[in-house]
């Protein structure tokens, strides 16, 4: 199976395909191509071994195969992986793999992708991935005449969404202006409050989810009133503004464009007035998200030990077990103060792609994003099983997967995840997206970090924003 990577130089560690936001958008040089050999547990992008020696002479060659060849985009090696896995459970399957990967690093996967979908041809994907950041480009925007439909694959979508319990926010975003599904995500991205219980303990006599979830909201009113608590006993209720942003964006009733004009929603507007609550009051540590401080503040070691993080099961996994530290095993979730989700990757078919493949690509869609059963990807990765027993158990979006899987976590003190994760993707909602996200969140999270800090009126931060949003993308304000 043929893997196409892609780097782009400079080049640097880009964190797990599901929450990286922080991208550029800007035209890049052409990426340099290596085809390298990769196998599910080792990472493609991780181990390029320019210098290692030929194959000897007396080496067999590879024998060549007839089979059709099914074009596979994507940002990570994640999804490769999980195809290539697939024909190692299927060996019958009657299709290779020729997969291409192109990190979202310095804003290179969109471009490239882009180009590939409008050349059409040989080369064109007939799988390709996309994330939440820029997903609604594809379902919803300026490219999604190019996905196939669900059901134009011969998949019965709309019955296997209700046998698999999708989480409605998950087919929302998936679902394209004509009514039809043209992409569906395997991993679940609704959020939960992640606490520690030590200080739930220390400030209230209780570390119990239930209970704590009734301190904390709902509603930020609640949220800030436990924060005042918490404050008084010398911690922060979270590490920066960044961690309650998530939770504000992705519940607000509108999205950042509203009859093709920028709108802001009260409810993230109130964003900028909680973020100087927490600057005024030392209720975070003022850290942003992503930097080093903010990754010390879930080991316990910034400047006020911090209560909690929001987030889903990904930041959980693979962002706090592995900076946790000394906090390890003593965090636990409970529901927060206002439904959410964040991240994600969704797949999507070119309705364009190779008519000779179709059938195995709505095999493998079908397996990867709807397969309830213990066979299927979502239990394997609920359970994590994928590539054996004893791996990382995530979320996926099916409810009925993770209701029959075993959802502990030493990480959470054999806390089930799955008990708070499943009403979370039912509390998420999708249709306060835009396809210019990725863009308007990092003007205005710009905006509003000025406004906490002092350095701008409340007034001169909202009209920068507008401003700046109409010079670099064109949008007028409402």
């Amino acid at each position: 199976m043929k893997r196409k990577l892609f780097l782009v130089i400079p080049a640097f560690f880009v964190a797990l395909c599901c929450f990286v936001f922080f991208a550029g958008c800007a035209a890049q040089p052409e990426p340099v191509q290596q085809e390298i050999a990769g196998t599910p547990d080792e990472p493609v992008a991780a181990d390029i071994q320019p210098d290692d020696p030929a194959p000897a002479e007396d080496d067999p060659a590879p024998a060549a195969s007839d089979n059709p060849v099914i074009n596979i985009w994507s940002f990570t090696d994640e999804v490769p992986n999980m195809v290539e896995r697939y024909k190692e459970l299927n060996p019958d399957f009657p299709y290779d793999f020729n997969i291409t990967i192109i990190s979202t690093t310095e804003g290179a996967y969109q471009p490239a992708l882009d180009q590939a979908l409008m050349a059409g041809g040989a080369g064109a994907p007939d799988i390709y991935a996309a994330e939440s950041a820029f997903v609604l480009k594809y379902t919803q925007g300026d490219a999604a005449h190019f996905a196939m439909p669900y059901s134009e694959l011969g998949i019965n979508v709309d019955a296997a969404i209700q046998t698999a319990q999708i989480a409605t926010y998950a087919y929302e975003i998936g679902t394209r202006g004509d009514g039809e599904i043209v992409g569906l995500p395997f991993q679940a991205t609704g959020g939960a409050f992640i606490y520690r219980r030590s200080i739930a303990m220390s400030t209230w006599g209780t570390d119990d989810p239930e209970e704590i979830q009734n301190i904390i909201g709902p509603g930020w009113d609640n949220f800030m009133q436990a924060a005042a608590e918490l404050q008084e006993n010398g911690y922060a209720i979270v590490s920066g503004d960044g961690d309650i942003w998530h939770p504000i964006r992705n519940s607000s009733e509108q999205g950042w464009i509203v009859d093709d004009m920028l709108y802001i929603d009260p409810d993230r507007e109130r964003f900028l007035d909680l973020s100087r609550q927490l600057t005024d009051n030392r209720f975070s540590n003022e850290t942003e998200d992503w930097q080093e401080p903010w990754f010390a503040d879930m080991a316990g070691i910034g400047p006020q030990p911090v209560f909690g993080f929001f987030g889903p099961a990904w930041l959980i996994n693979y962002v706090m077990s592995g900076n946790a530290g000394d906090t390890y095993g003593e965090w636990a979730i409970c529901e927060p103060p206002n439904g959410f989700s964040w991240g994600g990757t969704w797949l999507l078919a070119n309705a364009n792609g190779n008519p000779e493949v179709r059938n195995g690509v709505a095999e493998l869609l079908e397996w990867i994003t709807l397969d309830t059963s213990e066979d299927g990807l979502q239990y394997m990765w609920a359970n994590g099983t994928l590539f054996g027993p004893g791996g990382t158990k995530d979320t996926v979006s099916s409810g009925v997967v993770m209701a029959k899987s075993d959802g502990t976590l030493d990480f959470l003190d054999g806390q089930n995840m799955f008990d708070i994760f499943i009403p979370a993707g039912e509390n998420a909602t999708g249709r306060n997206m835009t396809q210019h996200d990725e863009s308007i969140n990092i003007i205005w999270r710009d905006q509003v970090r000025a406004y906490a800090a002092g350095n701008k009126s409340r007034e001169d931060a909202l009209a920068d924003f507008r401003q700046i949003v109409y010079d670099n993308l064109g949008i007028p304000s409402s």
